[in-house]
């Protein structure tokens, strides 16, 4: 195993802790001296050498956590085998991973978006859009073979974090008549739309999805999330190359 050190603990906050395992069955003392120290326990499964291993997260990064046989100590680190295979990231995959993912997709399905396409498509996109970021035109251009063909929809969280005029631009395109139309006048304009004032609900609306944005811990846009083939989230940042495109939109070229 590679432990961390320490020092990478001593700085947890209390938190309180989800577990999928029983609340009757206490937890060892190791794990229990590092559940007090804020790290989240989301599952125990068997690990090799006796060990018991415990998937955990701490603000989102995740970790796993090995007992010893004799439930006198605990290891945060990654277990390898003899080959050097990495046997930690199937449990993390599994037990913290997934959840994440499935977390993440409901937080975009509840922010403020506008419907680009047919609401019918089956594949969906969420994409991160600042009024003011060409590289959002650029992946709205990009994206038109699909989205006109009826095989994919964007949903655009609009944010305004670019420039001092980006809040009220994306508060006038969620508060237009046809959001949808607005932004489509928008990103086909030389000098897109003017930002108005408007009533103080849209206006929450651009504000929760800033704060979206910067709880994922996100740094520009557009940055879109989908589900793969696999179910799986994938995260892109900026405008996609045509091979990671095709990727996106879940089929060539129509």
């Amino acid at each position: 195993m590679r432990p961390l050190p320490l020092s990478l603990l001593a700085g947890l906050v209390t938190l309180s802790v989800t577990s999928t395992l029983s609340a009757d069955a206490p937890w060892p003392a190791p794990v229990q001296a590092l559940v007090d120290q804020g790290l989240e326990i989301h599952a125990e499964f068997t690990a090799p050498g006796g060990l018991s291993g415990f998937a955990a997260s701490h603000r989102g990064r995740e970790m796993t956590v090995y007992l010893t046989p004799d439930g006198e100590h605990a290891v945060v680190g990654t277990l390898l085998d003899a080959e050097g295979n990495d046997l930690s990231a199937a449990p993390l995959d599994e037990h913290v991973r997934s959840g994440q993912e499935d977390a993440v997709w409901k937080q975009l399905e509840e922010s403020h978006w506008i419907q680009d396409g047919d609401p019918q498509a089956p594949r969906v996109i969420y994409t991160f859009t600042d009024p003011n970021c060409p590289y959002c035109v650029r992946f709205h251009e990009q994206s038109r073979p699909w989205v006109e063909a009826g095989e994919v929809q964007l949903r655009h969280v609009m944010v305004g974090i670019l420039r001092s005029d980006s809040p009220a631009k994306a508060a006038a395109l969620l508060g237009a008549e046809d959001p949808a139309a607005a932004l489509q006048a928008h990103q086909d304009s030389d000098e897109g739309i003017a930002g108005s004032a408007q009533p103080r609900a849209i206006e929450e609306q651009v504000y929760a999805n800033n704060q979206r944005f910067e709880s994922l811990g996100l740094m520009a846009t557009p940055t879109s999330y989908y589900r793969n083939a696999e179910g799986r989230l994938e995260k892109v940042e900026g405008a996609p190359s045509e091979q990671r495109l095709e990727d996106m939109m879940g089929s060539p070229r129509p």
